[in-house]
């Protein structure tokens, strides 16, 4: 991509449900209990900050006290309830389309990639989504999906992951505050 438009990118907009979770709600008699995080993604999350913001949103209302933990309390990232069917109007809203990369799975996702800079769908994503993303990652949601994308973010318009120098200051990483 041309310098120009790189530095147009700005925001990274992720869906939580089957991005960063495997996208499964599971239930007791009380209800939503539980959703499945990946392992790596808060880290490589790190690494890219430092390039676009990034922001978290769910269509989950009941299990939003859920990633409402995961993604506000412990991973210290912004998260918004936004209706699947209100993504569009609300990213444009609140963003440049064209300084937008959206990851999303959804049976809806695939229009949003339509309208921002770069989509990128996990490979667990509804199929028709996935014909639409700039890039589908080789791992599910859930399962380090989002790291993988964030490492095709840095090396596609920013610069290349070293894994053998990588060093993250002190605090970052699943372990900082």
């Amino acid at each position: 991509m041309e310098n120009t438009k790189r530095q147009q990118l700005k925001t990274f907009i992720l869906d939580v449900d089957g991005v960063l979770t495997d996208g499964k709600y599971y239930y007791t008699t009380e209800g939503k209990v539980m959703k499945v995080f990946g392992p790596d993604d808060h880290d490589a999350l790190l690494l890219l900050k430092n390039y676009l913001d990034i922001i978290m949103i769910t269509g989950d209302k009941k299990g939003l006290p859920i990633s409402e933990k995961r993604v506000v309390q412990d991973m210290k990232f912004p998260l918004y309830a936004v209706s699947t069917f209100e993504r569009i109007k609300w990213i444009k809203e609140n963003y440049n389309l064209d300084s937008v990369i959206y990851m999303g799975d959804g049976i809806f996702d695939g229009v949003i990639f339509d309208k921002v800079a770069y989509g990128i769908a996990p490979s667990n994503a509804f199929y028709k989504t996935k014909e639409k993303a700039h890039y589908i990652t080789q791992h599910a949601g859930g399962d380090s999906a989002v790291a993988e994308a964030c490492v095709h973010i840095l090396e596609k318009f920013f610069v290349p992951v070293d894994f053998n120098n990588l060093m993250l200051k002190e605090g970052q990483g699943e372990w900082g505050e």
